[in-house]
C-alpha cells in the first residue's frame, strides 16, 4: 500500500456512523504506520474531544483532524467548545487540521438557501481562526464525493470559492493548498 501511494488511516469516531474499534486495536494500527511515516485521521463531534484526549495525544504518528473537529457553528467561536479544539492543536505541535465541509457543519447552508454568493458564511470565522492561527498544518479539500450527505449535494465550485475567506492571503492560500499537503503526503520528496 505505501508503494500505491497510501500515507494514513482514517479513524471514524462519530457516533452515528460507525460502531467502535477498540482503542487498543487503533493504537496497535498507528504504531505500525507510524513506522512507514503515514498519519492517522480522525474524525469526531466536538462534544466528543474531552473524552478521546487522552487517546488522541498518545497516538504516535502525525494526527490530521477531520472537519475541524465538527464545531457547532451556532456556538460562539470564543466559547469553550471551540476554544478546547484551538487548545488541542497548540499544545500538540504534531495535530493538524483539515478546514474541509463547511457543508457539513453549516446552519445557513448553501446560496439557495442563505441568498448570498458567500455559501456557508456561518463556518467562515472558525476554518478562517485555525488557517490563521495554524497556517502550517492546515489542509483543504472537497470531501468529495461527499459520502453519507443526506441534504443538498453541494457546489464543488462554491467550495472552491470558500478557500478565501478562510484563506485571505496568497501566501496562506498557498500554504493551504500547495505547502502543507506536499509537506504532510510527500514529506522525503519536499525535504530533498
Amino acid at each position: 500500500m505505501h508503494d500505491a501511494g497510501v500515507r494514513g488511516v482514517r479513524f471514524n469516531f462519530v457516533k452515528r456512523l460507525v460502531d467502535f474499534t477498540p482503542k487498543d486495536e487503533l493504537m496497535e494500527i498507528a504504531g505500525r504506520i507510524a513506522k512507514l511515516g503515514w498519519h492517522v485521521v480522525i474524525y469526531f463531534e466536538a462534544v466528543d474531544l474531552p473524552e478521546l484526549w487522552d487517546f488522541f495525544t498518545g497516538l504516535p504518528t502525525t494526527v490530521v483532524v477531520d472537519h475541524m473537529g465538527r464545531p457547532d457553528v451556532t456556538k460562539p467561536i470564543d466559547g469553550p467548545e471551540f476554544a478546547l479544539f484551538l487548545k488541542f492543536m497548540r499544545e500538540h505541535p504534531n495535530v493538524w487540521s483539515k478546514v474541509s465541509c463547511p457543508e457539513r457543519l453549516s446552519v445557513a447552508g448553501p446560496p439557495a438557501l442563505d441568498g448570498e454568493r458567500n455559501a456557508y458564511r456561518d463556518v467562515v470565522p472558525f476554518a478562517r481562526k485555525v488557517v490563521e492561527s495554524f497556517p502550517d498544518r492546515v489542509l483543504w479539500g472537497t470531501d468529495w464525493p461527499h459520502p453519507n450527505l443526506k441534504g443538498h449535494m453541494p457546489d464543488d465550485g462554491l467550495l472552491v470559492d470558500f478557500i478565501p475567506h478562510i484563506a485571505a492571503t496568497p501566501e496562506l492560500q498557498k500554504k493551504l493548498l500547495v505547502d502543507n499537503p506536499n509537506r504532510l503526503y510527500w514529506p522525503e520528496e519536499t525535504s530533498a
